[in-house]
């Protein structure tokens, strides 16, 4: 690895811009992202929809940074921080995989600067003091019934989903029926991944609703519950970019992890700004498929200031694309063409969407050792018919840089094509409008099931004047609710089960189907597998 300072010399900071976290990784302070001035070209690199079989958008997203930077160009990745959570539980680390990673690999897993503690301090810090102004009646008609801000954990424990707190006498109260979610789902870590700065983010933490008066109408926000200035103190470093490195040197902003499915899925707007200040080229990943971290991507994120993408990279492999065919994962090593093909119908859908905002798209293959050139040239084909504008392999994994040369070059030419970016719905549309137009252009949907006082809560949230953007929480296993309808299924129902609003995020959380906010452990975790050795150094972390 090469010493941090040299890589942020690289992107042109001085050395009073940098806060060395050691010797390899760093924040950035906030007065080097610079306003205005030439910009970076942004390339989003998005997917088919998830499978067991894998997809490797974060391997893609290194490798063709690996690769540009071969080529002499001045690129930077910015990617999201893993989670504690899934490095413990199923998923392993984010970092990338084989040669294409980012580094230093364990500390970037594990902790890092710190950002996801400070997020889960300042999270649970507020939920105390709700409950303590409630014990103390502080606020005139809010009582413990009318609190609906849970507290966060970074663990996978299914066992915190619901709980009862305040048990144990009136001094322990108030006692009510609670519950956790992930940390990655903190409207917290939403917030510190689209703030502007310090100014931004105390205006977004004090429009956080913490709860509801006894007349079910009117919020009571963080403002009133007050102590926005120990927040703000939690939060000072957190939302300063930390600078990392691919393995090969390149530099890699790493910042805020709000996960791609109950979240919006995307890095910070704070390291995209640096991130075009700095480079020629910014190669960034939105979360899970293209029906939910891209679309998430471009109207959550752009449409809140993040610097608008030139052009986008759909992943695809032939093992996922034979799970979207039918195939079990026993049987993924035997050739298939025709089950590939009856699975690229998802490939053709992430492809629709991304023209859906005006995007030129390149479809990256990620191969892997067991596809065969018959299945391969499935793929380029029926990409090429629906509207790509170039299909190449990604051997990242094996090769590193050189293994995507001429997929950068395809990203080169992509981002070089006149594009038309539009959103997907206005601002000013209703809440409804907004859910039936995604469920039907975004999901193939034949209708939206609306549940009990979902209808309600949306009429309530508009009273208050909350018309955000919808951030929609469902499974990333299916473009619809349902984890078992693969491919493109269409006609299906898109069933609404709750609203949440973030209104310090700006948007409104819709969850769909059975998703749920906090995870629980697989029964093999990873945390079975990953220990210190007696060298002091971290093993067992599987990136992805």
């Amino acid at each position: 690895m090469r010493p941090i300072i040299e890589v942020a010399e690289e992107l042109g900071l001085d050395r009073e811009a940098v806060i060395p976290y050691g010797h390899y990784k760093a924040k950035i302070q906030l007065d080097a992202i610079r306003q205005g001035g030439p910009r970076g070209k942004m390339i989003v690199v998005t997917g088919i929809t998830p499978t067991p079989a894998g997809e490797g958008k974060t391997t893609t997203t290194v490798g063709v940074t690996q690769s540009l930077g071969r080529m002499g160009k001045k690129v930077v990745a910015t990617l999201r921080e893993p989670s504690l959570g899934p490095i413990f539980g199923i998923k392993g680390g984010g970092t990338g995989g084989g040669k294409a990673l980012i580094q230093p690999e364990d500390e970037v897993n594990i902790h890092f600067t710190g950002d996801a503690h400070a997020v889960g301090s300042a999270h649970n810090l507020l939920a105390a003091m709700v409950d303590n102004a409630v014990y103390r009646n502080a606020i005139d008609d809010f009582d413990a019934t009318g609190i609906t801000w849970r507290r966060v954990t970074d663990a996978e424990e299914r066992s915190l989903r619901t709980i009862m707190t305040g048990a144990g006498g009136k001094s322990n109260g108030p006692v009510r029926e609670a519950g956790f979610d992930i940390n990655a789902a903190s409207e917290i870590m939403a917030i510190c991944a689209l703030t502007s700065g310090y100014k931004d983010l105390r205006q977004r933490i004090g429009d956080i609703v913490v709860g509801w008066k006894k007349d079910g109408k009117t919020p009571v926000t963080a403002r009133e519950i007050k102590g926005i200035g120990s927040l703000m103190a939690l939060l000072r470093d957190a939302i300063k970019p930390n600078l990392a490195q691919t393995a090969e040197g390149q530099p890699t902003i790493v910042h805020m992890g709000p996960f791609g499915n109950i979240a919006h899925g995307c890095s910070s707007i704070l390291a995209d700004k640096l991130a075009v200040n700095c480079g020629e080229y910014v190669i960034t990943e939105a979360g899970f498929g293209a029906d939910l971290g891209f679309e998430k991507f471009m109207d959550i994120k752009v449409r809140q200031g993040g610097p608008e993408p030139s052009a986008a990279v759909v992943v695809a492999t032939i093992r996922g694309l034979k799970w979207h065919g039918g195939v079990a994962l026993k049987d993924m090593a035997a050739p298939n063409p025709e089950a590939v093909r009856r699975g690229t119908e998802n490939l053709r859908n992430a492809l629709r969407i991304v023209s859906l905002y005006g995007l030129p798209a390149v479809v990256a293959i990620n191969r892997f050792p067991t596809d065969s050139p018959e299945e391969i040239a499935v793929v380029k084909e029926v990409a090429m018919d629906a509207g790509a504008v170039g299909v190449e392999e990604a051997k990242g994994f094996a090769e590193g840089g050189d293994g995507m040369t001429e997929l950068a070059a395809a990203v080169v030419k992509a981002a070089d094509i006149p594009s038309d970016v539009k959103l997907l719905y206005e601002d000013d549309d209703d809440y409804f409008g907004k859910v039936e137009h995604m469920a039907k252009s975004l999901y193939l949907a034949g209708d939206v099931k609306w549940g009990p006082m979902t209808r309600t809560t949306a009429r309530k949230f508009a009273a208050n004047g909350w018309n955000y953007p919808v951030c929609i929480a469902k499974t990333h296993l299916s473009i619809s609710a349902d984890p078992k309808l693969k491919g493109a299924p269409t006609g299906h129902t898109l069933p609404i089960r709750e609203l949440r609003i973030l209104a310090g995020a700006r948007q409104i959380v819709t969850l769909a189907g059975d998703i749920i906010t906090l995870p629980g452990l697989p029964s093999k975790p990873n945390a079975w597998d990953i220990d210190l050795n007696d060298e002091g150094e971290i093993t067992g972390i599987l990136s992805t």
